[in-house]
């Protein structure tokens, strides 16, 4: 008497990684997710490999688990992928502050995201 097997989150030519807790702002993750979105796996590594961006490190290192997942969980074609989505979330924001003049106290917020990967086997028609 075991539970049914889950039903999978997306379709059969896709697969999916997930990174949770990013030190950084959603605003600058989505930046750097906006320049992968729609484009061949091979071409978005290649991008995040070259950017000045810091966080594109980990968005390199999520992509390539979405590939990773691709190919051997769900037996897809690594050369027919493409960056299907990338979209970014908010996540917790540590509340810090700093003494500031005449009593006062300055507040800095330390903003957390996460990004999920959604990778897509698209037939070649040439």
């Amino acid at each position: 008497m075991s539970k049914e097997k889950n039903p999978r989150r997306v379709a059969d030519n896709e697969a999916m990684a997930k990174l949770r807790m990013l030190k950084t702002s959603p605003q600058k993750l989505n930046l750097v997710a906006g320049l992968i979105r729609g484009q061949k796996v091979e071409k978005a590594l290649t991008d995040l490999t070259f950017s000045k961006k810091r966080i594109a490190i980990d968005v390199k290192k999520c992509l390539q688990s979405a590939i990773a997942n691709a190919e051997n969980n769900h037996g897809l074609d690594v050369d027919d992928l493409i960056v299907a989505e990338a979209w970014v979330g908010k996540n917790l924001t540590m509340k810090r502050g700093r003494p500031r003049a005449r009593g006062r106290f300055g507040k800095i917020l330390k903003p957390f995201a996460e990004l999920t990967i959604t990778v897509r086997q698209v037939e070649e028609t040439s």
